[in-house]
């Protein structure tokens, strides 16, 4: 039986979800602006104790690896490897666009599980970067990558090729800035799909029983792109 810590920080949803043989048995999560630093700890704090464990009692620890916010990763990541090395805990990390695939997976609408049972359909998951750029890939049915993941800029004839000869199913967080741009009759676009840390839990489930674990003293977020610091809008003089 293994009881694994799920972690999900990479886009401005802070979720944990604790599960006991893949099967979530208690969360918490937020989508509340910049709570990643004041909530995630806090959140693994109340989790553990209603149920009455503590760290060591856990099997391993998993978190998505991004790609998605530099901060969000950071603080995810840190906290997941922190809890490792203080208890001996394996770590596990899932891309975080296989979670929000597999949150389109579990997605009660008929309407998407139709899609999913469609031949030949492709599933492209998004999260949202800066102005018109994502970061993506390109999956099958069963979460395989027909494209690998990168960091693109959503124009006029971006996946126009593709949609000429595939029907493609986009979501997750970056879908709503390119909806206007990639609509067309072979398009189809599920709104409302986030990576959850209830959605990793089965992939890390996966992962335990293959003994699939990462180096904790040398695992790094998989950021895709170097941190770009921002001027803040208002400056305060010195």
């Amino acid at each position: 039986m293994a009881v694994i810590l799920n972690i999900e920080t990479a886009t401005p949803l802070c979720s944990v979800a604790l599960s006991v043989n893949g099967s979530v048995v208690s969360q918490r999560e937020t989508s509340e602006d910049r709570s990643h630093a004041s909530k995630l700890t806090l959140f693994i704090k109340e989790l553990l104790a209603e149920k009455g464990i503590g760290v060591s009692d856990l099997d391993a620890v998993a978190v998505g690896k991004g790609p998605g916010s530099y901060t969000g990763l950071r603080i995810g990541v840190s906290t997941a490897k922190g809890l490792c090395f203080g208890a001996n805990l394996p770590l596990i990390a899932v891309h975080t666009l296989k979670i929000i695939f597999n949150q389109l997976v579990a997605f009660p609408d008929e309407l998407v599980q139709s899609l999913l049972d469609k031949p030949g359909m492709l599933f492209c998951p998004m999260i949202d970067a800066r102005r018109m750029e994502v970061f993506t890939c390109l999956l099958n049915s069963r979460g395989d990558e027909i494209e690998p993941v990168s960091a693109r800029i959503i124009e006029q004839d971006s996946y126009r090729a593709l949609l000429s000869g595939h029907n493609i199913v986009f979501f997750g967080s970056g879908m709503d800035k390119c909806r206007n741009i990639l609509a067309g009759e072979h398009a189809f676009f599920v709104p409302d799909i986030y990576p959850h840390a209830a959605s990793l839990a089965l992939l890390a489930e996966q992962k335990f029983s293959l003994q699939e674990f990462e180096n904790v003293a040398y695992f790094e977020p998989f950021y895709l792109k170097d941190f770009i610091a921002t001027i803040p809008k208002k400056i305060v003089p010195l």
